[in-house]
């Protein structure tokens, strides 16, 4: 009861908080303008980062957590949002922009969250010295690919409120109310914000947010999950699924066209979405759907034995296949596993 008592208050701080900052974004000039690579066609505000940053930080001192944790999230968090609020009103070159990120995701490392070592079939692997590096590639990766996933209203948020949830519920499961509280906080800020936040959105993200909960939701990962098995160590990656396959299959079809990695682009899942006819509030609903699907998955694989976890990882690689070749995500031409079906399901029935 106290974790939802903790859920509604910050999701009520996020519903007051978000359009006073509407108004104090576009009162200092802190707006998304449209261009040709952007969906919206009037100027956005884009501090909902700040608004999702200070409603968790009052809903965790009125938690009054004893786990000394919180405060990597918060003062981590506090350096991502100033980083990610840059880089929205001067579009930060890539480098710059991963020194910020890094900068970041050193706070929860000098408050000793950090991989330490994974145990696969009950044998610990230490990571040592590695520990340190590994860590802050696990933070930058996730919030880079909740950042790249941010690219229609309330899609980002959705996403992680959805990947929050399944977090919490695993951490349930282990009895780690800490992270479950934290999780409880965050979701409830991410609901209060979507309200305003869906299609037709009167605020964004921004950077700043998308950095944000992408940074949260992976120090959250490395509390729940860490030094357990192998296979825990991807429970985020599966609750993640959607943003991870986004980057993933945009890094591959840059490769493939010979352009830059951090070029931008409208071939994102949204995008292929929309270009196969869907509107943009049923794009977004429908993503939801695929991380709900995700979601469930790693609590399957949670109560999984070790062949269970193998026959559920292979299903998962096979219906990640069958949606990105649905979908085009890599390109039109690519459809090995579907045109495989095409034949078989034609020898069957000519």
């Amino acid at each position: 009861m106290y974790t939802l008592f903790l859920l509604t208050v910050s999701f009520l701080i996020s519903l007051i908080l978000t359009p006073l900052f509407i108004w104090v974004s576009r009162k200092f000039g802190f707006v998304d303008y449209p261009n040709n690579r952007k969906v919206h066609r009037t100027p956005i505000p884009y501090l909902g980062g700040v608004v999702i940053l200070i409603s968790f930080i009052i809903g965790v001192i009125i938690s009054r957590p004893i786990e000394a944790e919180y405060k990597a999230i918060i003062f981590g968090g506090v350096v991502i949002v100033i980083v990610g609020i840059i880089d929205d009103k001067y579009d930060l070159k890539p480098g710059l922009k991963l020194v910020g990120q890094i900068a970041a995701s050193l706070v929860p490392v000098f408050y000793d969250v950090v991989i330490d070592s994974v145990t696969p079939f009950g044998i610990e692997i230490e990571f040592g010295v590695f520990s340190i590096p590994i860590t802050i590639i696990w933070i930058v990766g996730i919030l880079n690919a909740i950042n790249l996933i941010d690219g229609l209203d309330g899609l980002a948020t959705g996403v992680s409120v959805i990947a929050l949830s399944s977090i919490a519920f695993i951490t349930i499961l282990q009895g780690n109310i800490f992270v479950m509280m934290i999780c409880a906080i965050l979701i409830g800020a991410c609901i209060g914000f979507l309200v305003y936040n869906f299609h037709p959105a009167k605020i964004f993200l921004g950077d700043n947010g998308a950095m944000l909960l992408g940074f949260i939701i992976s120090v959250v990962s490395l509390m729940g999950f860490k030094n357990i098995t192998l296979i825990s160590l991807f429970f985020p990656i599966i609750i993640l699924a959607v943003p991870f396959i986004d980057m993933f299959f945009a890094a591959l079809r840059r490769y493939r066209s010979n352009v830059s990695l951090v070029k931008a682009d409208r071939s994102h899942i949204h995008h292929r979405l929309q270009n196969l006819g869907y509107s943009h509030a049923e794009s977004v609903v429908l993503i939801y759907f695929i991380a709900l699907l995700y979601s469930g998955a790693s609590i399957i694989l949670y109560f999984s034995t070790i062949p269970g976890a193998i026959i559920m990882s292979l299903l998962l690689i096979l219906t990640t296949e069958i949606i990105v070749e649905a979908i085009n995500l890599v390109d039109s031409d690519w459809k090995p596993v579907l045109n495989f079906a095409r034949k078989i399901f034609h020898r069957i029935l000519p």
